[in-house]
């Protein structure tokens, strides 16, 4: 900016406005004694703001919005009675608003601060400005409650504070402000309720309240405020019934958004009579009955959005009525299981504006209609997981904006249609789980806006067009299960982006590419079930972003390349059952791995855990020249192992003259060291109460940290209890024969046979599930529920399946299960385990697990068997997900925790997920939901009454694994959808 703008001192506006001045503000502006209005909007004016403003008294109003200003708000240093309107929107201020700033602003009317990097609280001295009419606060990281005394400023019209992070309950006070049009305090934390008083706020007409934590029901007045034309409350907690008769009183509402949240009821039909109408969205509630048929009296419906909920429909009827609605644009009424019927023909007549069309999990049969290929304009089409036959209509072809065509899980047949190749724009192509057969088209290969071609589980034939390669900026491709044949693309590497790749269950054939190495972004490759013969690249070792690999039950030989050591993030790792030979890698993930991952293979050799053979060592060449070396070598070697023998049996006789003798056994798991008595007492502060982490019927556990700073955990064994020296063996003996990634690990052990027991064991710090489902300090969503459960059922398949002795763990609840400081979980408290010889599968005992988690045969008749683990499994996983314990006080009498899930599912209730799981998981609260359940349901297969109906834990496994892998893709096609 000039500066010779502070010279023209009799100045009194000052407009420049979309400048690139690309400087700061001079500080010779202060010195214009006459000006009124200060405006420099738009001019790239970068700097601080100069504190000389605030000295000219005359000063009414100011503008700097739409800048680069940066710095704090400068403080006021005196009264400005005259200063009306301050508008700073759109820079880069940071620091916290004055506290004294509107000491000096008695008159102030407008303040605009919104889209800044400001911080802290709101000052109370802000309820001192009762001039104030219009106050932006809104895309901030102001924090902290609503100033007290806000109900003051009764001039208020405008408050908007949304994006930022204010927390506590909105104060009832707001019903004071009846002079207030637009309230919007949205996407904060907010809790408590919505303050019945807003009801009192008769000339409200922007009402936003979503993406907080505000539960409670709706005060019904607010469905009485006439001149509303906006209301959203979504993504909050809120619950209860809708009033019947809620439209009839809101003749200029235009907006609607009540998603996301736990409203019950049966669908307010009065609401078609709003007739301004032009956004309604009630997905994901439990709300019930039918759809209203009369939603042609919406004329100016723009979004229409009833996904995830309980509605009904007779053969959908509210489609004929929604052809009235010519403004349509986006309509989506997937996730209602009990809508059923056939779309009929007449979609065709729907708004020629519609660009989403969502009808995912509605039980919908019979054919797709040809007529919704007059829908010229439509982006996103979405039929998946209903009962579709027949064709995938030609007609679609012709929907040139068309982006995204889900139509997985369903009962299609044919072949594709050549005419989906005229879809230029199309990005994502789901027909997974369908009967769809013949080749993949090769034009296919044209669509280069493809980023997800996701083709699995159908009857395709033929090999994989070689003209798909051109697609270089696919992410993901999955031809998976199908009947696909030849080999791999030569060009493979062509595909650069691409995260994701499964081609397991085919018929292909040959080596695997070279080319593979050139995708570096790769995350998950699988080819397993194939012909696939050859080596192993060395080269897949470069994919350091590799997180899963499944290479099994194919023709593979050669080695396990030594490469694969570098892959940091592998998780999941497979080569079973091909012919593969020689030493199995030990370094990097690979101790990781079970035995299943190498099972099938012959000639692999390796570490005895994995139950394979050890690797012969290399034979040596026979030489007489060699023998006089080797004597040398090995008589003073000799003689030295007898003097530390003899030193050894002296210091040995000398220990038995104290209290305690030190037993350390050589454990082939975990990392064995020697740790005595005296190290232990000292790393626990003399076993201080401080240092206590639990106590169980056979011991109490410390956390101990040696001089070296190793961190671990003690289990000091109750020598006075009855069966402790039992307990102390039969651990002893699990642990040093086990080894397993999700199994607790044995440091070392202490025993003098009579006065003194522990266990060292692995320290995991972030304590016991038990503590995360319980304590108010903790918290954590369903993918890492379910990926504990999934490690808890890993260990117990590994139990039951993975030893030549199954071993029974006999007593697994929350408190068992460890979690180490990546969230894996880890089973420990082996004091009360059973081994299974001789090809037992039951013995009887007399000792007793704990109540609440126990079969019923175990409780009855002391029968002991693997499948008394997997009835605890279950009972585990269904507290897991309700976050309600077996013993809970509300379960009683003939009521129980397993009762109360099965109730709920069978009722469609869906009132048993632990609430906290459903809580700010925006569009993904349906997936989230529906895995829960599914969760659920694997629990009561587990809690069958006879042991025989059970599941294993290789079939419960299994099914975690693809419950975890569904979840995991809607979630995605969730996000990356963003239609709403």
């Amino acid at each position: 900016m000039p500066s010779w703008l502070g010279s023209l001192t009799e100045l009194r506006r000052l407009y420049l406005y979309n400048n690139k001045f690309n400087n700061s503000i001079p500080s010779s502006l202060g010195y214009l004694p006459k000006l009124e209005i200060l405006s420099l909007v738009g001019n790239q004016i970068s700097g601080s703001i100069p504190s000389s403003i605030f000295n000219i008294s005359s000063l009414q109003e100011i503008y700097i919005a739409n800048n680069m200003l940066s710095g704090s708000i400068p403080s006021i240093p005196r009264d400005l009675l005259s200063l009306q309107v301050i508008d700073f929107t759109f820079n880069n201020l940071t620091g916290h608003i004055p506290k004294d700033m509107f000491e000096h602003l008695p008159n102030l009317k407008e303040l605009y601060l919104s889209a800044n990097l400001l911080s802290g609280r709101v000052p109370t001295s802000l309820c001192k400005c009762k001039e104030l009419q219009f106050l932006s606060l809104s895309f901030n990281q102001l924090e902290g409650s609503l100033p007290v005394g806000i109900g003051n400023l009764s001039m208020l019209q405008f408050f908007a504070i949304g994006k930022n992070h204010f927390e506590g309950e909105i104060p009832k006070e707001i019903g004071n402000l009846t002079l207030l049009q637009q309230f919007e305090v949205a996407n904060n934390n907010f809790t408590g309720i919505i303050p019945p008083q807003i009801g009192n706020l008769k000339k409200l007409e922007w009402l936003n309240l979503g993406v907080n934590n505000i539960g409670g029901l709706i005060p019904p007045a607010i469905f009485n405020i006439s001149t509303l034309s906006m209301i959203s409350l979504a993504s909050n907690h809120l619950s209860g019934r809708l009033p019947s008769n809620m439209g009839l009183s809101l003749p200029n509402l235009k907006r609607l958004r009540l998603a996301i949240n736990q409203l019950v009821g049966s669908f307010p039909m009065s609401i078609t009579n709003a007739s301004q109408l032009s956004v309604l969205d009630m997905a994901s509630n439990y709300i019930s009955g039918s759809i209203p048929d009369t939603f042609g009296n919406l004329r100016n419906l723009k979004l229409l959005n009833l996904e995830a909920n309980n509605l009904t429909s007779s053969g959908m009827s509210f489609l004929s009525s929604l052809t009235n609605c010519r403004g349509l644009e986006t309509l989506g009424f997937g996730g209602n299981t009990l809508i059923g019927g056939k779309l009929p023909s007449l979609i065709g007549n729907l708004s020629g504006s519609l660009v989403v069309f969502s009808a995912y999990t509605c039980n919908i049969r019979g054919s797709i209609p040809i007529e919704i290929g007059n829908l010229s304009r439509l982006i996103n089409i979405d039929l998946s997981r209903n009962k579709l036959t027949g064709t995938i209509p030609p007609s679609i072809g012709g929907l040139e904006e068309l982006q995204s065509l889900l139509l997985s899980y369903n009962k299609l047949e044919g072949s594709i249609p050549s005419e989906l190749c005229h879809l230029n724009k199309l990005a994502y192509l789901d027909l997974t789980s369908n009967k769809l057969s013949g080749p993949i088209p090769s034009c296919l290969g044209n669509l280069f806006s493809l980023r997800n071609l996701v083709l699995g589980s159908n009857m395709f034939s033929s090999s994989i067009p070689s003209t798909l390669t051109r697609l270089g900026d696919l992410l993901i491709l999955n031809l998976s299960s199908n009947s696909l044949r030849g080999p791999l693309p030569i060009d493979i590497g062509k595909w650069k982006v691409v995260t994701s790749m499964d081609l397991s269950n085919n018929y292909f054939s040959s080596d695997i590419p070279t080319g593979i190495a050139d995708l570096k972004d790769l995350t998950q490759f699988s080819l397993s079930n194939n012909l696939i013969s050859g080596f192993i690249p060395e080269s897949l070792g470069e994919l350091l972003s590799l997180e899963f690999l499944d290479l099994s039950r194919n023709n593979l030989s050669g080695e396990i390349p030594k490469s694969l050591e570098k892959l940091s993030y592998l998780k999941y790792f497979n080569v079973s059952f091909n012919r593969l030979q020689g030493e199995i890698p030990k370094e990097g993930s690979f101790g990781n791995y079970s035995f299943e991952s190498f099972q099938g293979n012959g000639a692999l050799c390796g570490a005895p855990q994995l139950h394979v053979p050890r690797c012969k060592s290399k034979p040596r060449k026979s030489s007489k020249a060699r023998t006089k070396p080797i004597l040398l070598v090995a008589l003073p070697i000799a003689s030295t192992l007898l003097v530390v023998a003899l030193i050894f049996i002296i210091l040995q006789s000398r220990k038995r003259k104290d209290k305690l003798s030190i037993q350390e056994d050589l454990l082939p798991l975990g990392s064995w060291r020697r740790i005595s008595y005296h190290e232990l007492h000292q790393a626990t502060d003399g076993f201080n109460e401080s240092r206590l982490l639990g106590n169980g019927s056979y011991g109490s556990v410390y956390q101990g940290t040696l001089s070296d700073g190793m961190k671990f955990a003690v289990k000091v064994f109750k020598l006075g209890a009855e069966g402790t020296f039992k307990s102390f063996d039969v651990e002893c003996e699990v642990l040093r024969n086990t080894r397993h990634r999700n199994l607790i690990k044995i440091i070392s052990s202490c025993s003098n046979d009579l006065d003194f027991k522990a266990l060292v064991l692995e320290f995991m710090p972030n304590g016991s599930l038990d503590k995360w489902l319980y304590s108010d300090d903790h918290s954590f969503d369903i993918l890492q529920r379910m990926n504990i459960m999934i490690d808890v059922a890993s260990a117990l398949e590994y139990l039951h399946h993975g030893n030549s002795t199954p071993i029974v763990h006999c007593d697994l609840k929350p408190s068992n299960v460890l979690l180490d400081e990546d969230m894996v979980a880890h089973l420990g408290d082996f004091g009360i385990a059973k081994l299974l010889c001789n090809d037992d599968s039951m013995i009887q005992t007399m000792t007793m697990a704990t109540i609440g988690y126990m079969a019923p045969e175990y409780g009855i008749e002391g029968i002991v068997s693997t499948k008394g683990d997997v009835y605890s499994f279950g009972i585990l996983m269904m507290e897991t997900i309700t976050r309600k314990r077996p013993t809970d006080e509300m379960f009683g009498g003939e009521r129980s925790l397993k009762g109360w899930v099965k109730e709920s599912i069978s009722s469609s209730s869906n009132q048993v997920v632990d609430a906290d799981l459903l809580s700010n998981v925006g569009r993904e609260r349906s997936a989230v939901n529906n895995c829960a359940l599914s969760i659920l349901q694997i629990g009561l297969e587990c809690t069958k009454e006879i042991p025989g109906e059970r599941l294993d834990m290789q079939e419960v496994v299994r099914k975690l694994k693809k419950i975890k892998a569904k979840f995991v893709k809607d979630t995605e096609r969730v996000r990356q959808r963003g239609r709403f």
